[in-house]
């Protein structure tokens, strides 16, 4: 009787594809924040040219 290993190839798609979701939902969160980071300091330059 021949015993081979259990097939976890599904299993480890599935990890590889929770991981690098998890990646790029961290990655365009990143970007988004920086995004709105620029234009707030974009404003706040703003803000202060009128205040002179």
């Amino acid at each position: 009787m021949e015993t081979t290993p259990a097939n976890t190839l599904g299993y480890f798609i599935a990890g590889y594809t929770v991981i690098f979701g998890t990646m790029l939902v961290y990655l365009v969160s990143l970007v988004v924040r920086h995004r709105n980071l620029m234009q707030e300091k974009r404003m706040l330059e703003d803000l202060e040219k009128e205040k002179k």
